[in-house]
């Protein structure tokens, strides 16, 4: 989702400069054109040769230098520019962008673009929490920018605290989130379930099934990157929660019920994606009750329908989509269901298929409305999560 966009990279005198060259790397792995920026200070801590070799762009630093590509370097890069990501951004370059200075060839760079420009502090922890850098970083807030909060741990300088600049993966993230898609979803707000949900047995034992989550959370990165407010709901799975949006952690199909309740209201568009259990036990199991483990049987009843709930109670403009898991006569028991639970869309999976279902990377669906049936390839589930939302924006029309 990056591959051509222009992304330039400003570097100022910071020891975490370092972590720079990772972060170029991983862009130009997704076929993204990088550009580097340094101050002068920045180059005592990592040689520009390093970027280039990475990039395969010459490395900015002088202002003067007369071998530029272009006749007016920095008005001509800015013009081209996507995003503007500044890490490290040290306490005395953060002063000059809040205040408008350009005195080189990063800040006259950064003053001139008009893309979305994001900042990453990295300082001694004492610097960081200075009255006049707070109030630097929300200047620079009031005018558009995104600021990073910086990690807490041990600091180059011998503190422990704030100033830590984010991992490469986290600068990544805050690039992808914004420019890799258009916003097409912006403002809207979206709930979105996933993972499996868990009925206790007792203190050892429980019911549940095999979901992983993954497709649920590929829907909930997709609306993300798009613009939406998202609420993803998630059963216990060992996924890393995507940034820029809100994650509200559930065990039981009970606890998923009221999650999804809460969030909903008010919501454009519920995704359910979650496999939550059928049963759970109809009494709290006891050792009272326990025989042996030959003979235990556990009296069980029906979970809350939450599907069902949220078709009965859904208001005018909303959109509901389910997802069906079905071995047999997938299309006649999905369309069933997109009835009976008055859903929008129901996308069904058919779990005898080879690369669909649970704990792959790959999924093969059906989208089923009342008017139509689009049938998907074989595709990853970040793919299918794209098509997916790209049908409902369409639908919603």
């Amino acid at each position: 989702m990056l591959k051509d966009k222009k992304i330039v990279l400003g570097v100022s005198g910071s020891i975490a400069a370092y972590k720079i060259a990772s972060l170029a790397s991983m862009l130009k792995k997704q076929g993204a054109d990088i550009t580097v920026i340094m101050t002068q200070n920045a180059t005592n801590f990592i040689n520009p040769i390093t970027f280039e070799t990475l990039t395969g762009n010459k490395c900015l630093v002088d202002t003067f230098d007369r071998n530029f590509e272009y006749s007016v370097e920095h008005v001509s890069l800015a013009k081209q520019t996507d995003v503007f990501l500044l890490a490290p951004a040290s306490a005395n370059v953060i002063g000059k962008i809040a205040n408008g200075l350009a005195d080189d060839m990063l800040t006259t760079t950064f003053l001139a673009c008009e893309c979305p420009k994001i900042i990453a502090p990295a300082m001694n922890t004492h610097m960081y929490h200075n009255a006049i850098l707070q109030d630097n970083l929300e200047k620079c807030r009031s005018y558009g920018m995104e600021v990073i909060t910086p990690d807490t741990g041990y600091l180059a300088c011998g503190d422990t605290g704030e100033g830590k600049m984010p991992e490469p993966e986290a600068l990544y993230a805050a690039i992808e989130h914004a420019v890799s898609h258009e916003k097409d979803m912006e403002g809207m707000k979206v709930v979105v379930t996933a993972g499996p949900t868990i009925e206790a047995v007792d203190p050892v034992r429980y019911i549940s099934n095999h979901s992983t989550g993954k497709m649920g959370y590929a829907i909930a990165r997709q609306c993300m990157l798009r613009g939406a407010l998202v609420t993803l709901i998630s059963g216990p799975v060992s996924l890393k929660v995507p940034p820029y949006l809100t994650c509200v952690p559930v065990k039981s199909a009970r606890e998923m019920f009221e999650a999804v309740t809460a969030a909903g209201a008010g919501a454009d568009i519920i995704i359910k994606a979650a496999a939550v259990a059928d049963y759970r036990p109809a009494v709290v199991f006891s050792e009272k009750l326990k025989k042996s483990d030959d003979d235990l049987t556990i009296p069980l009843e029906r979970t809350d329908d939450i599907l069902q709930h949220l078709g009965m109670h859904k208001p005018e403009g909303q959109f509901l989509c389910g997802f069906s898991m079905e071995t047999e006569h997938l299309l006649e028991n999905s369309r069933a269901k997109l009835e009976k639970k008055n859903l929008d869309m129901i996308v069904a999976n058919n779990l005898k298929m080879a690369g669909a279902g649970f704990g792959t990377e790959t999924n093969i669906v059906t989208l089923i409305t009342k008017d139509k049936e689009i049938e998907l390839p074989l595709l990853s589930k970040d793919e299918v999560a794209e098509k997916l939302i790209d049908t409902i924006l369409e639908l919603k029309r």
